[in-house]
């Protein structure tokens, strides 16, 4: 199973595609998304969202898990 992924800034889908896992940078630190996660909603601080093995820093952004779908709307650096 793999997570179904969409990671939009203001103007243009950055990434859209399926992906094994996700980490991030929130609030409270570093955290991984994997297949089956719980439902979360979550900001993001200045730091990278890496989808397997692809990098995108980022300045902020949110990030929504539902059901095996995320969706990132991100600031970039």
């Amino acid at each position: 199973m793999l997570l179904n992924v969409s990671i939009l800034n203001l103007s243009k889908v950055v990434f859209e595609g399926q992906a094994g896992r996700i980490i991030v940078t929130g609030e409270e630190g570093v955290f991984e998304i994997l297949p089956f996660h719980k439902r979360i909603l979550s900001r993001l601080i200045t730091g990278s969202v890496i989808v397997d093995e692809q990098s995108f820093p980022i300045r902020r952004g949110i990030i929504k898990a539902d059901q095996n779908t995320v969706t990132i709307i991100l600031e970039e650096r």
